[in-house]
């Protein structure tokens, strides 16, 4: 932290003096924590100026296209890691050994199994329920069943449950997805990998015979996608975590807030709303029309999964998705015309003008959107496997958070309502 100082004037008054911080990467802060002492607070809707704390896990810069997870590029980690051996990174810090590496791995195997009579709660949501109201409401509910480890100010605590939870989101994702389609629930496979595993949970059904081989294709697609969905710093459902967590509330609540957070379109459900503008233009003889749309400044359609909220240049997850998603398609060998249309509308946006002079480019969810549906993955699954990624993110900005010293949030307001008022009798009014 730089030794440096902003000077703030209010109306002449002596200037209030405020501590500038710098951090490894990244635009230095000023500290106004000594403004609420003078009276005053800062005003920032949104909080897109505010750094709401100290964190040492991702770092984004969306100018440069530039994510990095403990100081790795994600483009590395997606090409060379594996999503557990991610999850480890941001839980602790460092890249695995070979050892513990293998100690992590059958750590987390050893817990995916769902509680038994986790399933009478799903008997309690109708069957077209949207399958993120159940996973809230479920993971949530873990909580009742988990006593010994809800001491946060435990380090094993804290621990056992982030393995926990890393461990059984998978399950009971594929048991929301498996109760929506009315088919028998299918037991994790510890002799599996961790997204080998999530896809023969959601697929596989009760038989006699072996069960059917997950294409290694397929299972390398997934563990991409949770890669690269794993963390993305302090995001709106990130933030709930922490915020939530401020307050003490247990790891399995801090993680429902945050899948509810997520839950949002504006958050969460951008893959989901790909495949929602594709039905909408329908056809490839369609495109054209509604490129036109796009570009007219006065017409409310929007491509959606082109351009990015952060990344102002390009998402450099997207790079890695593409490829991914080539492979997929090629695997499968798909002839759908949704999936054409993708294709169809990818090429014409990475080569028209309009689109590349404002950098519009396909972003991960425009891509991964695609494989899900591949996949044979419906739509309402999409965000789901959101949380499932994002999870190993959450759980380590809460770990991070409880490690150090924090307070319990309190944003404050610009209050713009009445002034004191005194009570009127209901006969005088």
């Amino acid at each position: 932290m730089a030794d440096k100082k902003a000077q703030l004037s209010i109306d002449g008054a002596a200037p209030i003096e405020l501590p500038v911080l710098s951090g490894t990467m990244g635009p230095d802060v000023i500290d106004v924590r000594a403004l609420t002492a003078e009276g005053r607070y800062t005003f920032d809707p949104g909080f897109m100026s505010t750094a709401s704390c100290e964190s040492a896990i991702t770092f984004i810069d969306g100018e440069k296209g530039v994510l990095l997870h403990r100081g790795y590029p994600i483009e590395q980690l997606a090409e060379n890691s594996d999503y557990l051996e991610t999850c480890f990174l941001l839980l602790y810090g460092e890249l695995p050994t070979a050892e513990q590496k293998e100690k992590f791995v059958n750590t987390v195997k050893s817990h995916t199994m769902a509680h038994e009579q986790l399933k009478n709660f799903f008997n309690g949501f109708r069957r077209d329920a949207h399958p993120m109201a159940i996973m809230c409401g479920v993971v949530g509910a873990l909580s009742a069943f988990y006593h010994d480890s809800l001491d946060i100010n435990d380090y094993k605590h804290r621990e056992i449950s982030a393995i926990r939870l890393i461990a059984k989101i998978p399950t009971i994702a594929a048991m929301c997805f498996k109760y929506s389609k009315g088919e028998p629930m299918i037991y994790p496979r510890n002799d599996l990998g961790y997204s080998e595993n999530f896809l023969h949970m959601m697929f596989s059904t009760p038989c006699d015979g072996p069960t059917p081989k997950i294409s290694p294709v397929l299972a390398k697609a997934m563990d991409k996608i949770f890669i690269l969905h794993a963390d993305h710093e302090q995001n709106a459902s990130t933030s709930t975590v922490r915020l939530a967590g401020s307050s003490g509330a247990n790891p399995f609540a801090c993680i429902a807030a945050g899948i509810a957070a997520l839950w949002g379109p504006a958050h969460g459900g951008a893959n989901e709303a790909v495949l929602t503008m594709l039905e909408e233009i329908g056809d490839v003889s369609n495109i054209d029309k509604f490129i036109a749309k796009a570009k007219d400044k006065n017409d409310p359609f929007k491509l959606m999964g082109f351009g990015h909220r952060v990344y102002k240049n390009f998402d450099p997850r997207a790079k890695v998705m593409k490829q991914t998603c080539d492979e997929v398609l090629a695997e499968l060998g798909i002839n759908d015309p949704q999936l054409e249309l993708a294709m169809k509308l990818e090429e014409i946006a990475r080569n028209d003008p309009y689109f590349k002079e404002r950098n519009l480019y396909p972003n991960v969810d425009f891509y991964s959107g695609i494989i899900l549906k591949a996949i044979g993955i419906p739509t309402s699954m999409f965000t789901v496997i959101f949380a499932l990624a994002r999870t190993v993110g959450w759980i380590s900005h809460w770990k991070e958070m409880l490690a150090g010293p924090y307070k319990i949030g309190r944003p404050r307001q610009l209050y713009t309502g009445k002034a004191q008022r005194n009570y009127v009798e209901i006969d005088k009014r």
